[in-house]
């Protein structure tokens, strides 16, 4: 070291770098400009190095920006010691700081590059947009998946509460249809005692009262067919039908209905359309949807009765085909979401008590059921209500039916023999006496076994049979009696009918539906013998 420090004073007798440039200005000058200028960015640069790291604390591999800072310092130097000796000899301190230099350069370099694969494994820029644009992506699908996850979530809820409202309305179907049979057994025997009442008494006041009675069993009657109507179990005589003329044919019915403060309006397209419903049962829910209407309307408004076809396709409700709509529509004061819902629910009503039974909507409602199609409710609070009924269409032609008169059969036979059976002892008493005031020899039976002993005991000319009894049904007296003899004549007394099980037991038999009166059993006696007497 000390040898060193002898080579340094003796550099001072050396010439200045000057010297070599014959101390020509311009080029003392540029050297010193340029030395000058690259030294002030060599020693920029290492602030700007120590700003960034300080700043960024996360940053990898810190310690190279402090290498090459003080290699860039060292740099730096070299450049103002260059300037330093264009008029100091002072090269022993310019060869020590090009050592310092060298040694931080060879150690920067040193460091440098084993480190550039570490580098390289940091992701770039481009990397980490490409890598966020995945991850966006992943992240759009997931939020995809979990939206149709939760529509399906709520889709299940859906069909999971429409199974349970279906089960519901199933299950108060039969309970409906099991009270209006027994109703209606109690009503046959209400309505047949006072008809023999009303038509054996001359006086006067017992006239009087038993019609005052015969009308309000009557009305006992058409609330059991609506209970039967929402528990589908009535027989609908469903066939072709057109709506246009059916509409049109209530039309004084409806206005009366509604009174004069409802203005009636009717918007009929495709008159000629038939569906496949029943007619009376039809002009029923019609009958029922205006009166809804007309109490949803107090002050008054408008009742619009309209129609259109449409062809449905993917309908949970509906078969895909061809369908005509009937709606009925009213500017009244609507219903919320709530009511709505519960609209076609038996007994459910908003009126006061002894104002309605709640059974018009759903009769409307078991009315499109049986025939194939189906009831719908559009409401909201002050935007009136639109209940619409969609049948299905028919191609098939309209049967020109008149119904069954009392002319039609003829004159009725006199004295025919004829076999009653019903489980029920008044409903038999009943019937038997009132065939007896018809002049028919009457033999009863309280079950099918001691129906079929009667019959193999000896012939009748006709058998009446209740549907709905224990043990064996009429569907069944019926078929074994026509083993017994094919040609045997037959007519259902019933107030609960399964129309397939009696049409397969006897297409031809007509039948007659409890309650009944005297005009009714005589109707039926004359159906009944029709072809023995034409034969």
């Amino acid at each position: 070291m000390g040898n060193y420090f002898d080579i340094l004073t003796r550099a001072r007798d050396l010439a200045p770098h000057g010297y070599c440039l014959l101390w020509q200005p311009e080029l003392i000058w540029t050297h010193v400009i340029g030395d000058a200028l690259i030294a002030a960015a060599y020693f920029s640069i290492p602030i700007a190095i120590v700003r960034f790291v300080t700043g960024r604390k996360d940053i990898e591999f810190s310690w190279i920006f402090w290498l090459f800072a003080l290699f860039i310092v060292a740099c730096g130097t070299t450049h103002l010691m260059a300037i330093w000796t264009l008029w100091n000899p002072d090269y022993g301190w310019e060869a020590l700081i090009k050592v310092v230099t060298a040694i931080a350069s060879v150690g920067t370099a040193m460091v440098l590059w084993p480190l550039i694969p570490r580098a390289l494994a940091i992701p770039s820029p481009l990397q980490l947009r490409e890598a966020n644009a995945q991850l966006f992506e992943r992240v759009r699908e997931r939020d995809s998946a979990l939206e149709r996850l939760h529509r399906e979530i709520q889709d299940r809820e859906r069909a999971e509460a429409a199974l349970i409202q279906a089960q519901k309305m199933d299950a108060v179907g039969q309970l409906t249809g099991g009270i209006a049979h027994d109703f209606n057994n109690l009503l046959a025997v209400v309505i047949g005692n006072l008809d023999m009442i009303g038509r054996k008494s001359e006086d006067e006041r017992t006239q009087r009262l038993t019609r005052n009675a015969l009308q309000a069993a009557e009305r006992g009657a058409r609330l059991t067919g609506q209970l039967l109507a929402f528990s589908r179990t009535q027989r609908l005589e469903v066939r072709p039908t057109e709506v246009g003329p059916l509409v049109e044919g209530l039309r004084d019915l409806l206005r009366q209905t509604l009174g004069p403060s409802i203005e009636l309006e009717l918007e009929i397209a495709d008159a000629a359309a038939p569906v496949l419903a029943d007619p009376t049962q039809l002009e029923l829910a019609i009958l029922n949807l205006a009166i809804n209407a007309r109490d949803a309307m107090p002050e008054g408004g408008k009742l619009r009765v309209s129609t259109r076809t449409l062809h449905v396709d993917d309908d949970p409700d509906l078969t895909d085909g061809d369908y005509l709509e009937l709606s009925v529509l009213d500017t009244g004061s609507g219903m919320t979401a709530e009511v709505a819902d519960r609209a076609f629910d038996p007994f459910f009503t908003t009126k006061e008590v002894g104002q309605g039974t709640g059974l018009g909507l759903s009769m409307v409602y078991g009315v499109a059921k049986q025939s194939g199609g189906v009831a719908r409710i559009r409401s909201a609070p002050g935007e009136g209500t639109t209940v619409s009924v969609v049948l299905p269409r028919t191609h098939e032609p309209v049967p020109d039916f008149k119904g069954l008169k009392p002319d039609d059969a003829g004159a009725a036979p006199e004295n025919a023999s004829v076999l009653v059976v019903d489980d029920e002892p008044e409903v038999r008493r009943v019937l038997a006496e009132t065939l007896q005031e018809l002049g028919h020899r009457v033999t009863t039976a309280s079950n099918g076994q001691e129906a079929l002993a009667q019959l193999e005991a000896g012939s009748f000319d006709l058998l009446m049979l209740d549907f709905a009894m224990p043990g064996m049904n009429g569907a069944q007296v019926a078929e074994a009696a026509r083993r017994l003899r094919h040609d045997q004549k037959l007519v259902f007394v019933t107030g609960y009918a399964e129309t397939a099980a009696i049409e397969a037991a006897a297409r031809e038999a007509p039948i007659l539906r409890k309650p009944f009166r005297t005009s009714d059993v005589a109707h039926a006696i004359k159906a009944g013998l029709r072809e023995r007497k034409t034969s």
